[in-house]
């Protein structure tokens, strides 16, 4: 595993067990969701996205109901298969160097979901680690969502040499979750260069670089277009695919969270940002209640 290790610190009530937020909240299948959290400093800065963010929690919760557990994909927790990890228990990984201390004594204790990390074990044939603790991926984005730190938390462990229609092809999988009150959650960077901001140390309103903007917009068009066949091939079609991701594994959990939706219907942009002309925080939906969602976010 690429996440440093905790030791599961006190039990939690199985994920099953959990009740909505409130007693007329009625679970209905929850969209999956990729959010971008870009440098770990959201949970500081919390800018248009960390707002956003909130409002989606906020929004999810109350036209969707508290999730019975949240499977979590990051670009910062892998392995070279599938895993789960199943701690009872789970806290902040400070998975990152050269940050204000303020950041490391920021805290998310949440409950594990080792009841569904066993049922999806039998399932889908999926191994489980007795493991806690979620990497800054997970975590930054958590804490806005759902602040309380209340909601079992279930991390899927990314495979990076996977090929975007290996992760598609899991994600699918876990389609059947959403109708159990579990929401999918996939965290990583649309656009991810960090070369770019230490070379050029731009301001974090900088106007956006034209290739960021030509690698978003390709994104957006490609998925509206439900063109699956180019998405899966965004290294060899999108433009400037080597440059606003030298490396892919922040743009991969994208792939799991729309094969968890599925691929019928056309995934919705919930969110567009750029900071630093070049950190794409764009966030999306999937499924056939992705449109849904949009109109609750604006209501």
């Amino acid at each position: 595993m690429d996440a440093p290790s905790t030791t599961p610190t006190a039990p939690a009530q199985p994920a099953l067990d959990r009740t909505p937020a409130s007693d007329d909240a009625v679970h209905q299948p929850f969209p999956a969701l990729f959010v971008s959290h870009g440098s770990p400093m959201i949970a500081l800065e919390p800018g248009e996205t960390g707002q956003f963010l909130r409002h989606l929690g906020r929004t999810l919760d109350r036209d969707w109901g508290r999730p019975t557990a949240v499977l979590a994909i990051s670009a910062h927790t892998t392995a070279r298969d599938a895993v789960l990890l199943g701690g009872a228990q789970h806290e902040a990984i400070y998975d990152f160097g050269g940050f204000p201390a303020e950041l490391y004594r920021l805290r998310y204790d949440a409950p594990g979901a080792p009841a569904l990390a066993q049922t999806l074990a039998r399932e889908l044939s999926l191994p489980v680690i007795d493991h806690g603790g979620l990497d800054h991926g997970i975590w930054t984005a958590m804490r806005y969502l759902y602040p309380d730190a209340d909601v079992p938390v279930l991390p899927l462990a990314l495979t990076p040499q996977a090929s975007p229609a290996q992760l598609m092809a899991l994600g699918a999988r876990l389609q059947a979750l959403s109708a159990q009150g579990v929401l999918v959650l996939a965290t990583g960077s649309i656009t991810h260069n960090l070369r770019l901001l230490m070379r050029g140390q731009p301001a974090e309103d900088a106007a956006e670089m034209p290739e960021s903007h030509a690698f978003r917009q390709w994104f957006a068009d490609r998925s509206a277009a439900l063109d699956w066949t180019a998405l899966a091939d965004y290294r060899q079609q999108a433009p400037h695919a080597a440059l606003m991701h030298p490396t892919d594994e922040h743009l991969l959990p994208w792939y799991v969270a729309a094969g968890a939706g599925g691929t019928a219907v056309m995934p919705q942009r919930l969110h567009q940002v750029v900071t630093f002309g070049c950190l794409g925080m764009d966030a999306y939906a999937f499924g056939p209640r992705a449109s849904r969602l949009v109109q609750a976010l604006a209501s």
